[in-house]
């Protein structure tokens, strides 16, 4: 990829392509004794607003001695760029980082409850809107086109009673969170640091909302891993975290999400017009989506076992 001179890197930068995921693409740039990750962001680039409560949430973490990678403005000073073919690029610290293996569940509810701990009152998105309905609102259980998956029709009995857990966050309580806080995004740095990556979607949430996600996002991929919750859960609290779990409101993160990103991946799968790679990524998402859906039986289970 050749970079815009926007960005402010040298002309003989070397570029290496790094790792996807559904909304960009990570490119790796050597300038001389530097390296840093330049994002390739699909579709629309975050406002100005969104960069300014990115940053805000680096400052959180930075208190909270969470590792965040930091921007960096181009040389007509703003965080993001347009590039010719409709993507967006901006340019962040590069850590040399790999998915944590072991997991240690209570090195992650400690990062957590120190996110929670540090963040400051948020009660509408950066740019002033409502809280994103993408976090409390699933989407309509019919009109969904017809793209079928092993144990599709399974799940979708179960939808109605998914959905009804779902409600209007506490605007009291909301703080700054990341709000997308799963295994690819929170990863090993080079001496084994957790590193938080991928501030794309931080916003307004109720800290118990994200703990419920973060749990299955985490513990929860199959049958609940009832021992790593439970060390995350004491962890979490010992460390000062405020979110306490005490309904199945609090789980409505989890699901208006999971349920929201799997019918944005049946839709980009299902449109002709999407180009192949697009459509490529999107099937592999609704399997894995699908796959991980929860069930109410699962959120009973992880209900009684942190509220005890």
């Amino acid at each position: 990829m050749e970079l815009p001179e926007v960005l402010g890197l040298p002309a003989d930068a070397v570029v290496t392509a790094g790792p996807r995921g559904a909304l960009g693409r990570i490119w790796r740039v050597q300038a001389g004794a530097d390296t840093y990750a330049v994002k390739e962001l699909f579709g629309t680039p975050p406002s100005p607003a969104t960069i300014e409560a990115e940053l805000a949430f680096t400052r959180a973490a930075a208190r909270a001695g969470v590792a965040v990678p930091a921007s960096y403005p181009g040389t007509d000073g703003n965080y993001v760029h347009r590039m010719p073919e409709g993507s967006w690029l901006r340019r962040l610290d590069w850590f040399d980082l790999r998915p944590i293996d072991p997991v240690d569940p209570a090195a992650l509810g400690r990062l957590l409850a120190g996110l929670h701990r540090e963040a400051p009152a948020a009660r509408a998105e950066p740019d002033g809107d409502e809280p994103d309905p993408w976090y409390d609102t699933p989407p309509p259980l019919t009109g969904w086109p017809e793209i079928r998956r092993t144990g599709w029709d399974a799940r979708l009995r179960t939808l109605p009673e998914l959905c009804a857990m779902v409600s209007p966050p506490d605007l009291a309580t909301t703080r700054l969170c990341h709000r997308d806080l799963h295994p690819e995004n929170v990863l090993a740095g080079p001496d084994g640091e957790l590193v938080v990556v991928d501030l794309d979607q931080v916003g307004p949430a109720e800290p118990v909302r994200e703990l419920t996600r973060y749990l299955f996002d985490w513990f929860c991929d199959g049958p609940a891993d009832v021992d790593a919750m439970r060390m995350f859960h004491e962890a979490y609290i010992e460390a000062g975290g405020p979110a306490r779990l005490t309904r199945p409101g609090d789980f409505t993160m989890l699901v208006a999400s999971r349920l929201n990103f799997l019918r944005r991946q049946v839709r980009i799968a299902a449109d002709p017009d999407t180009e192949p790679q697009h459509r490529e990524w999107a099937e592999a998402e609704i399997d894995e989506a699908v796959r991980i859906l929860p069930t109410p039986a699962q959120i009973e289970q992880v209900l009684q076992l942190v509220s005890r």
